[in-house]
């Protein structure tokens, strides 16, 4: 007779063989949006703190995106055959209209968080096929965006801004805003992080040289924006600018070299140490898309409660900065894969559902 349902995943599932830098570089960037996000919860705080929070928000969605980028090329290349990768992007692209859907249905949630969905879903449709590229082309098409990026903004700024200040919001404004226009997050600016996550798993995470090698790119990279302010007067730098994603770059590289530092550390106990650290990000990483749609559930019911933006409430700031990654890592803990991680692998085809069944009064076989 009919048992219940469970769920087979597609493609091959990575256990032993997860790439450890990937997840978790996306476990420290959830918890750098939750602190970011926490932030308007703790308007009086010293000014150390709150340049921490500020570096916090400026490397969470660049960093997220580097571990999508790293993500597709796992899968693609586990994939092997070209039908198989050709079916990965379609189910990455459907992933990636699932996300932009639920990016719209999350801005109507009453939270002050600006929501990343939407872009990064556009990111994974678009990145995804360019992944399969060789890694000369690849590197000059993420040349060619870094380049072309914050002109192309500005240009279409100016020319096709008001559609998203002025009037009735449309299909076409609300895209243009995705790729070029929002004051937050663009995808001319989301992508190269993608495709870079891409050709970092292309030397597979690099080991201690690797890591070396991008601490001695972001040190340089994040100091030259305060020096560039220093010499000419600026008092910041525009959301999309050069001197913007030169200062994402000090911060994104930055973790990422420290991550593959500490995990090219030897040694029996220093290695166990270095397990202990990464656990939990890695376990608020592997449910990243959950736990980001129950942190705007918290902050909407925060917000409709008389938790107010601008305020200052300890509490509040708990209950977003340690309460919800603890409650991602108690669900990973016992539940284990996240409820949207899991809905948008069913949508996706990555997931299929199927019937189990008995046969007489013991268990198939």
């Amino acid at each position: 007779m009919a048992g219940s349902a469970v769920v087979t995943p597609v493609a091959p599932r990575l256990q032993r063989d997860r790439f450890l830098v990937p997840d978790v570089a996306r476990g420290v960037a959830i918890l750098a949006m939750l602190i970011a996000h926490a932030g308007p919860l703790m308007f009086d705080q010293p000014a150390a703190t709150a340049f921490l929070q500020g570096q916090l928000n400026d490397v969470a969605s660049p960093l997220f995106a580097t571990t999508m980028g790293a993500a597709a090329a796992i899968v693609l290349a586990k994939a092997g055959t070209a039908s198989a990768q050709r079916t990965v992007i379609l189910q990455n692209v459907i992933r990636g209209a699932v996300l932009v859907l639920l990016g719209l249905l999350l801005s109507t949630w009453g939270s002050w968080i600006a929501i990343v969905l939407s872009f990064l879903g556009i990111v994974l449709a678009i990145g995804t096929p360019l992944v399969l590229l060789g890694t000369r082309a690849l590197v000059a098409v993420l040349a060619a965006v870094l380049v072309l990026g914050a002109p192309l903004n500005e240009l279409m700024l100016a020319a096709t801004g008001p559609l998203i200040t002025l009037g009735e919001r449309t299909p076409a404004s609300f895209l243009l805003e995705w790729l070029f226009l929002s004051p937050h997050y663009r995808v001319t600016n989301l992508l190269p992080w993608f495709l870079f996550g891409a050709l970092l798993f292309r030397i597979r995470f690099g080991g201690r040289r690797a890591g070396w090698i991008l601490m001695a790119i972001a040190v340089p990279a994040w100091w030259l924006g305060p020096l560039w302010r220093g010499a000419t007067g600026a008092e910041f730098s525009p959301s999309g600018s050069y001197l913007d994603t030169l200062h994402d770059a000090g911060l994104v590289l930055g973790v990422l070299g420290v991550i593959m530092l500490l995990a090219s550390l030897r040694g029996r106990r220093t290695a166990a140490v270095v397990r202990a650290v990464f656990l939990p990000f890695e376990a608020i990483g592997s449910i990243s898309l959950s736990l980001y749609v129950f942190q705007v559930a918290v902050v909407g019911w925060m917000a409709g409660n008389g938790i107010s933006y601008g305020s200052t409430d300890p509490v509040a700031w708990l209950v977003l900065v340690i309460g919800v990654p603890i409650v991602g890592i108690l669900w990973w803990r016992f539940v284990g894969k996240g409820p949207i991680e899991w809905l948008i692998g069913v949508l996706s085809g990555r997931y299929r559902l199927r019937r189990s069944s008995t046969v007489g009064a013991g268990s198939a076989r």
